[in-house]
């Protein structure tokens, strides 16, 4: 559909001559070609700190001294002694639970005086504010029984010692067995430093000699939402404005460093002091706090739907299980399953999540069987037919995406997840990836995708070598042109996640990601900015309109039904400007748009020293049934027209 005569007598085409000017004209077809999938925009989980140290509200690290080894330095990190004292992680001869056999033995040497104990650091740094009050809470025994009567002093403080707030619970010698003490803490005032501690000490010269064990210390601030044992506010409230339609759990990598050490979800639920954690797959602990009750929660709370994997028999150390010996993974699988949407009547999981205060089953469609398995694709032929096979002989209402499409898989999947990290260019480049793909009723899932790197030579390299520490704008707005790409083949293309999504900025083991934080601060960068356009602005139905030529601008149209919007999104990865002309086929077209932009240099960003480079302008526009604009150089752009 090409226009008609210009003013300036120019016939058009999809790009022309416009009175001197190179111009493109978009003509959009009024007739929708397909619905908008419902989940097309979401969340992939994963990555640096994302979960401990992350969005899990949790302030002190290695908190249980889990899958540590007692009696060494490392056992200790996080924590540090308080005017000499003597401090080591033990294995319990009466540990507090199987689950957590380690505790902390603090020794107050003779002669000492003062306060006396141990601190926590947190992960790098606590953020302590005079609006919050903060939970606190650990439990205690004595080793062998004495006459100590004195108190233990909880405070939250400066590195120097400046206290913020403190209280005191007496303790007695004769106290023998593990007891919980829940105390909770205001602060007098809001520092503007995050280097802060958590102490516990006691009154030096009144308990030296004493030895006291110490197990499952926790310290809360207020959560998103009032969950208990729930998500760090700023974290979730950015991505609650996503605005995302689904949440993909627990990860990717995060399903399993090992066979050992693979994420089980059935030690990831109940009470903190039954769940043992685990050695992670990004080279620290995970408690697993987070675990999958509060995964979904978190899906709840922020109005998502789950995309949950299951461990399916291969592990990141290359290790596939042979055949004969998948039952009883395939049996947790279903357990898993049946966690999340078993009747409690029938289902001894669904009947712990019930016992666990969720009775109704929560709202599940898809479930994803294993992760990259292109990596032992072989082995993912009878991993893929056997897991598939009995999952869905399970569970016949459920949607099992398969994460492996080199080999022929039986049965054939209906649904493939897709991932790939790249260059600016070559997202720009594969915008068109999905429209030659057969419409024979498969699926796909573009489950992890990012702009990593400016060097194609090495892509996965350093940051002295291409690598981004952060999204740029020339990253975003090539992300942004495969994603009009994903937009516009949303018939098949049924959800897409950016990945990964979070990033502690002191210490991460991926870059770049969507968002990056510290321990008071969240800094949205340009991919999430790209994200929350493309989600919040989504429509209900694609329209067609005329295809981009091959380069760096690219758009897609779509409309809300309900409100009679048309709604353009335009990624211009190039170096320049790009004038465009939009012809729209509906009568009643308003005089005046909205027009959202994000925009900036190639190496525009954000981060720590300017969180706030680039972000979101939003101004008035003139439209009509034909209108102009000018798309800027690395820029994303949505135009919103009422058209009635």
């Amino acid at each position: 559909m090409l226009s008609n005569l210009l003013s300036c007598g120019i016939l058009a085409s999809a790009i022309f001559a416009s009175c001197g000017a190179a111009v493109t004209t978009v003509s959009v077809d009024g007739t929708a070609a397909h619905s908008i999938p419902p989940l097309l925009f979401g969340q992939m989980f994963e990555a640096s700190r994302y979960g401990d140290g992350g969005i899990y509200a949790e302030l002190l690290q290695n908190r249980a001294f889990q899958q540590v080894k007692p009696n060494t330095i490392d056992a200790l990190f996080g924590w540090a002694p308080i005017n000499g004292a003597s401090i080591n992680v033990i294995a319990d001869p009466i540990p507090l639970s199987d689950a957590l056999p380690n505790s902390l033995a603090l020794t107050i040497p003779s002669g000492s005086s003062g306060q006396v104990g141990f601190g926590n650091v947190g992960y790098w740094g606590i953020n302590v504010n005079a609006s919050w009050t903060y939970n606190a809470s650990f439990y205690y025994k004595f080793p062998s029984a004495s006459d100590f009567s004195g108190k233990l002093t909880v405070m939250l403080q400066s590195s120097i010692g400046a206290v913020y707030a403190n209280t005191s619970v007496p303790v007695s010698g004769s106290t023998t067995t593990w007891t919980q003490v829940v105390v909770y803490l205001t602060p007098a005032s809001s520092p503007v430093s995050t280097t802060n501690i958590f102490t516990v000490t006691v009154d030096g010269a009144n308990a030296t000699g004493e030895t006291i064990n110490f197990a499952m210390f926790s310290l809360f601030p207020p959560t998103f939402k009032g969950r208990t044992n729930g998500l760090r506010m700023d974290i979730a409230q950015t991505l609650y404005d996503m605005k995302s339609s689904f949440f993909r759990l627990p990860g990717g990598n995060n399903l399993g460093q090992s066979v050992s050490s693979r994420w089980q979800w059935n030690a990831t639920v109940g009470n903190l002091i039954d769940r043992p954690g685990r050695m992670g797959d990004w080279g620290y602990v995970n408690t697993d706090g987070l675990g999958l009750l509060e995964y979904l929660y978190l899906c709840e709370d922020m109005e998502m739907e789950p995309i949950m994997a299951v461990w399916a028999g291969y592990s990141l150390d290359r290790a596939s299980l042979p055949e004969n010996d998948l039952a009883p993974y395939i049996q947790q699988a279903i357990d898993q399953i049946n966690f999340v949407v078993g009747d409690s009547a029938t289902s001894q999981p669904a009947a712990l999540r019930a016992s666990l205060g969720h009775p109704e089953p929560f709202h599940l469609q898809y479930v994803e069987i294993g992760n990259e398995d292109f990596f032992a694709s072989e082995s993912y032929i009878y991993r893929w037919r056997d897991f598939a096979g009995n999952l869905t002989a399970t569970f016949p209402q459920l949607k099992f995406i398969a994460t492996s499409s080199s080999v022929t898989l039986d049965p054939i999947p209906k649904q493939y997840d897709n991932h790939v990290y790249q260059t600016p260019d070559w997202f720009a480049e594969n915008a068109f990836y999905y429209d030659s793909v057969e419409r024979d009723g498969t699926y796909y899932f573009e489950g992890e995708y990012a702009v990593v790197s400016t060097n194609a030579s090495d892509v996965l390299g350093t940051s002295t070598n291409g690598r981004l520490i952060y999204p740029n704008m020339q990253g975003s707005s090539g992300e942004a042109a495969f994603m009009t790409g994903l937009e516009r083949n949303s018939d098949i293309v049924f959800a897409a996640s950016y990945a990964p999504l979070l990033m502690n900025i002191a210490n991460y083991q991926w870059s770049p990601n969507l968002i990056s934080f510290d321990a008071s601060h969240v800094y949205p960068s340009t991919s999430f900015y790209t994200q929350q356009l493309f989600s919040v602005n989504r429509g209900t139905e694609y329209l067609p309109s005329t295809l981009p030529q091959d380069g760096a601008l690219h758009w897609s149209v779509t409309r809300d039904a309900p409100t009679n919007t048309v709604i353009i999104k335009i990624a211009n990865a190039g170096t320049t400007a790009e004038e465009m002309l939009f012809e729209l086929p509906f009568s009643g077209v308003q005089g005046t748009g909205i027009a959202t932009v994000l925009s900036g240099s190639a190496t525009a960003s954000n981060s720590p020293e300017a969180p706030n480079a680039v972000k979101p302008v939003t101004s008035q526009i003139k439209t009509g049934k034909s209108f102009s604009y000018t798309a800027p150089a690395y820029s994303v752009n949505v135009l919103r027209v009422e058209a009635k």
